[in-house]
């Protein structure tokens, strides 16, 4: 490898890390966002059930 392609490779992956840094905190606000909905989804379900169960008794 001569040192233009090494210059060349090292450049490439400074870009990627940075580009990588930068995408990293709307990955995990994403992952986070998910979660939550999850959570909030499980609960309505539950309490629809619980709904149900005291108009039926």
């Amino acid at each position: 490898m001569t040192s233009t392609q090494t210059e060349g490779l090292i450049g490439m992956l400074t870009v990627l890390g940075i580009l990588v840094l930068l995408i990293l905190p709307s990955v995990l606000g994403i992952v986070h966002d998910r979660r939550i909905d999850r959570q909030i989804k499980k609960a309505q379900d539950r309490q629809g059930r619980l709904q149900r169960f005291a108009r039926a008794a």
